[in-house]
């Protein structure tokens, strides 16, 4: 696979295998992002579809400051707001569905006034004695993705970027245009509820080992 500056490259060159490579790379993600700003996948499609357009049309007047695919990821947000607003919905990253419930269960923690407030009750058992076979599981997998795919949008495009598609901080902070500390803020929310929705299922036999 060719790395984003040889695609770079090659796409300025008018090189079609290219294009197609970075379509393969990002499609799947790219309409992930959009079904969070649209109504339907059929206008998801559409805003996708749009921004490979704008990919193409905007290619001489990238300046490499950013990284290629934090670069289509921003045209992408941008016409998926855009169309969103066109469509009634109006919905800046920011004001995307999310809560302030915390991230862990308060009745996790000791109470004002004893002895360690605000410390653990009780340690949530160590995932680490559990085989690794156990951890890669295909229901347990399954279980991670329904659990991502039921968080806040917020969370769920942070996460989703950081800990499936491997993004670095950067890269998000820059594609989604966020700060450093509500990426980071999100992206702790949402690995918190993903363990908790993972606890039942795994820590019962963590226990035993």
């Amino acid at each position: 696979m060719l790395s984003d500056e040889q695609i770079l490259t090659a796409l300025k060159q008018g090189d079609e295998h290219a294009f197609v490579q970075l379509v393969e790379r990002h499609q799947g993600l790219m309409l992930r992002v959009a079904l969070r700003y649209v109504r339907t996948r059929a206008v998801a499609e559409e805003v996708v579809q749009e921004t490979w357009v704008g990919v193409l049309h905007g290619l001489d007047r990238f300046e490499g400051r950013a990284a290629l695919k934090t670069w289509i990821f921003r045209i992408l947000t941008n016409r998926a707001i855009s169309r969103a607003e066109r469509e009634g919905r109006v919905i800046p990253f920011s004001s995307l569905g999310d809560d302030d419930e915390p991230a862990v269960d308060p009745d996790r923690f000791r109470p004002e006034g004893a002895q360690w407030a605000g410390g653990w009750k009780t340690f949530p058992p160590s995932w680490d004695t559990l085989p690794e076979e156990r951890l890669l599981a295909r229901e347990t997998l399954s279980l991670i993705g329904e659990a991502i795919s039921e968080l806040p949008d917020r969370q769920h495009l942070v996460i989703l970027m950081r800990d499936v598609e491997g993004w670095s901080a950067d890269e998000v902070c820059e594609a989604l245009a966020i700060s450093e500390a509500n990426q980071r803020v999100l992206l702790h929310r949402a690995r918190s509820k993903v363990r908790r929705s993972l606890e039942s299922y795994l820590e019962p036999e963590a226990a035993l080992t």
